[in-house]
C-alpha cells in the first residue's frame, strides 16, 4: 500500500446529485452556530457519511447536517447556492476545471495536519494553494467477471467485438453502462484522451476547434468500441446504476465499465465468481485511469468560526481512530495519507493498487476538460446515440458539436 501511494503522484466519479433539502435563508443564520453543514456528490458514500457525522456529533457535541443527492446536477446547485450565501461549510470539487470556477470560495487548507502528509501532486491546488484534501485515489476500467472473460485475450478492438457478439450468443450482456453522465460517458471518454501524447495540449486545441475527435485516430476507434457496445449489450439509457450492477453481480452482464468504487454495491447480492479489472483495450491499451475522485473543500466565505468547524471535521476524518474506521471500512477508500493502512482490500481495490504499483495507470484527462460539459453536453450526445442507429462517424460529429458548445463555439 505504501508502494502504491508512492507511485500514484498525480491526480473524481462521480457523480451526480440533486438540490440539497435545504430551506430558504440565509446560510449563516439557518446553519446556526454550532452546526456543520456538509454536501458531496459520492453517492456511494452517502449513508456512510451521515453515520459519520453522527458519530462526530457523539464526540465532539458539533451536530452535522448532510445534504443528500441523488441526481447529475450537484455542481450547478453547489454554484448557485454558493453564490445565493446559501452553500455548505465542506463541500467537494472534482475537477481542475471546478476547482477554477469556484476559486472564490476556496479556503487555504495549508496549514491542516493532514495536508502534510498527503503527496502534494494529490492536493487539489489553485495556484501554489492547498485547497482540497483528496477523499481516496480511484481507478476505473473494465470490471469483468471471471468465469466469463479471458482477459488476456481482450486487447484489442476485434477481440473485444468478437467478445461481444459470443456474450450476447450465450444471452449475456457482454459490457454494461448506465444511464448517469458519468457512467455513459464520462468516464469511458476518458481513454482515447489520456492516450493522448499531449492530454493538455489536445484539450486545449479541442477547446479552440483547432482539431477535432472525428479526425483523430483514437476517437474514431473508440466510436466503432461504442458502436459494439450498443448493437451487442441493453440499452444503457434504460439501466440506472443499480440495476447495472445487480446484472454483473448476477451474471447477467459479463464486464461493466465501472470504477473500484462499485465493489459496496455487491455486497447485497450472493456472488459466486471472481471478479477483476482489466483495461478498455482501445488501442491497444493495458491501463487502467487512476486518480482523485474529489478533494474535500472549506468555504471561504463563511465566518471564522464555521470554516474551523469544517476543517475540524476533516481533521477527525483522517487523523482520529473514528474517523479512519469510517474511511477504510465503512466508505472503504485506499488511503491516500502516508503511512495509513486499510487492512485488506477488496478486490477492485487491490487491483488497483496492482496495476499502480506496476506503473500501468492512465491520467484522468476529464480533470482538464470544461466545467459542466459531462452533465450538460455530452451525455445527451450520448442519449442520442444509444437511442438510434447512427454510424460511428456521426456520433463523432455529435461530439464534436457538443464540445464546441460547451466552448461557446
Amino acid at each position: 500500500m505504501k508502494r502504491m501511494i508512492q507511485v500514484i503522484v498525480f491526480v473524481l466519479v462521480g457523480l451526480s446529485l440533486v438540490m440539497p433539502v435545504f430551506a430558504g435563508g440565509s446560510k449563516e443564520s439557518a446553519a446556526g452556530g454550532n452546526k456543520l453543514i456538509i454536501f458531496q456528490s459520492k453517492v456511494e458514500i452517502s449513508s456512510q457519511l451521515e453515520e459519520a457525522a453522527k458519530a462526530y456529533q457523539r464526540e465532539t457535541g458539533v451536530e452535522v447536517e448532510v445534504w443528500g443527492t441523488t441526481g447529475d446536477d450537484y455542481f450547478l446547485q453547489l454554484r448557485n447556492r454558493l453564490a445565493n450565501n446559501q452553500g455548505p461549510d465542506l463541500f467537494n470539487l472534482r475537477t481542475d476545471a471546478e476547482i477554477g470556477q469556484m476559486s472564490n470560495y476556496l479556503e487555504d487548507l495549508g496549514g491542516l495536519s493532514v495536508t502534510q502528509k498527503i503527496a502534494g501532486d494529490l492536493l487539489g491546488k489553485a495556484g501554489s494553494k492547498i485547497i482540497g484534501v483528496p477523499y481516496t485515489v480511484e481507478a476505473f476500467g473494465l470490471v469483468y467477471n471471471k468465469g466469463l472473460i479471458d482477459a488476456s485475450q481482450v486487447t484489442n478492438y476485434d477481440a473485444f467485438a468478437a467478445m461481444m457478439r459470443d456474450q450476447k450468443a450465450k444471452g449475456i450482456n457482454g459490457v454494461g453502462l448506465s444511464q448517469e453522465a458519468y457512467f455513459l460517458i464520462g468516464h469511458i471518454l476518458n481513454t482515447p484522451f489520456a492516450l493522448q501524447s499531449d492530454v493538455r495540449g489536445f484539450i486545449d486545441r479541442l477547446n479552440k476547434g483547432e482539431v477535432k475527435m472525428a479526425d483523430t485516430p483514437e476517437f474514431v476507434e473508440f466510436a466503432r468500441f461504442m458502436e459494439a457496445i450498443r448493437d451487442y449489450s441493453y440499452n444503457p439509457l434504460e439501466v440506472n446504476y443499480d440495476r447495472e450492477c445487480g446484472d454483473f453481480a448476477t451474471g447477467k452482464t459479463a464486464a461493466i465499465h465501472q470504477g473500484n468504487w462499485c465493489y459496496p454495491m455487491f455486497a447485497d447480492y450472493p456472488v459466486n465468481f471472481q471478479m477483476a479489472f482489466m483495461p478498455f483495450p482501445l488501442a491497444g491499451n493495458d491501463k487502467l485511469a487512476v486518480g482523485v475522485p474529489s478533494w474535500w473543500c472549506v468555504n471561504s466565505q463563511v465566518s471564522d468560526a464555521r470554516k474551523k468547524l469544517a476543517k475540524d471535521f476533516i481533521e477527525w476524518l483522517y487523523n482520529s481512530e473514528t474517523g479512519k474506521k469510517y474511511l477504510y471500512s465503512e466508505f472503504q477508500f485506499i488511503p491516500v495519507v502516508s503511512g495509513a493502512d486499510a487492512g485488506s482490500l477488496d478486490p477492485l481495490s487491490a487491483d488497483v493498487s496492482r496495476f499502480a504499483s506496476a506503473g500501468k495507470i492512465l491520467p484522468w484527462a476529464f480533470n482538464f476538460w470544461p466545467a459542466g460539459i459531462v452533465e450538460v453536453h455530452l451525455a445527451p450526445a450520448a442519449q442520442q446515440f444509444f437511442a438510434s442507429k447512427m454510424s460511428a462517424g456521426e456520433f463523432l460529429a455529435v461530439l464534436d458539436k457538443a464540445w464546441a458548445a460547451a466552448n461557446n463555439r
